[in-house]
């Protein structure tokens, strides 16, 4: 028990220091800021930056294939991770977690009157939550960051259609909502803002907008694309169109609305089964069970 909770303790401490000297230390800005954005050779390196470098070679351990690392390369951008470094990182973090996982967890099991087998299939399954637990960090990241593009979705079409309709071309009103909702939603604001580079870069509209979708993966957001490529190519007002579809959005947000409300009473038939009736029971029932134990059974024994 006290290996178990000495192992958890600088599990814990480990993480507050590295999570600690990545916000507030920020040791990479600090020796660019020192040396002016060039790094000597005799400079020597922070722990964090050896560590940082560890995981990165760690990385290149695993055989990659073109498939999987384009699909984790999608998953990392979807999560708003967009470093150069970030997939070495990732599978570096792959085979580090895959290793450290499963002998913290031999170690902490080592002193227990357990089965072999047991004991096996304890540091196997915390060998896969190791290797892993990263890919589904990464998946609830882009999960959650899709989440927040759809909730600011309507706000920034409203922003859109407003701009439109007031004078400003497409371009401009992509760039206007991008510097509006950065504070209110900074998710769909950095998308719109990359759109807006990319188009200042110049690539074409249609292409643009593509990859919007293509790198968000919002189902609301890919009919909004398809929306502006329509309207691009056949020529329709985009006004026009931005209102229509801003219209079918808002219809469709009322019909989950009202979906939602529907089954509201089956989803709260468990909680009031399980955990308001017995309260409801007891109170209603306990004075009278309390009562016949004090009196009745008394006085039918005294019988």
């Amino acid at each position: 028990m006290f290996l178990l909770t000495a192992m958890l303790f600088l599990v814990l401490t480990g993480s507050a220091a590295a999570l600690g000297m990545k916000v507030w230390v920020k040791p990479k800005e600090a020796v660019e800021r020192v040396v002016g954005g060039v790094e000597p050779e005799h400079t020597p390196k922070h722990p964090s930056l050896a560590f940082h470098e560890l995981i990165k070679k760690l990385g290149n351990v695993i055989p990659q294939s073109p498939k999987d690392v384009t699909v984790m390369q999608r998953r990392l951008i979807r999560a708003g991770i967009r470093n150069e470094n970030a997939l070495k990182i990732l599978y570096g973090s792959k085979v580090a977690l895959g290793i450290l996982l499963p002998v913290l967890a031999g170690l902490s099991i080592a002193g227990y009157n357990t089965d072999s087998g047991n004991k096996f299939a304890t540091t196997l399954a915390a060998a896969a939550v190791g290797f892993f637990g990263p890919n589904e960090y990464v998946r609830r990241m882009a999960a959650k960051r899709q989440h927040q593009i759809a909730r600011g979705l309507p706000n920034a079409l409203d922003l859109l259609v407003v701009c439109v309709e007031s004078g400003l071309g497409l371009d401009q009103a992509v760039l206007q909502v991008s510097k509006e909702l950065d504070k209110a939603h900074p998710e769909i604001s950095e998308e719109f803002g990359f759109v807006t580079l990319e188009l200042k870069a110049g690539k074409r509209r249609v292409e643009a907008l593509r990859n919007l979708a293509e790198r968000t993966g919002v189902d609301d957001l890919k009919k909004l694309v398809a929306v502006l490529i329509q309207a691009d190519r056949f020529g329709t007002g985009i006004a026009t169109s931005l209102r229509g579809h801003a219209d079918f959005m808002r219809v469709q947000a009322r019909q989950v609305a009202e979906e939602k409300a529907a089954k509201l009473g089956v989803k709260l038939i468990f909680p009031i089964f399980f955990c308001i009736l017995p309260s409801l029971f007891v109170v209603a029932v306990g004075p009278v069970v309390m009562k016949i134990m004090r009196e009745l059974i008394p006085m039918m024994n005294n019988l």
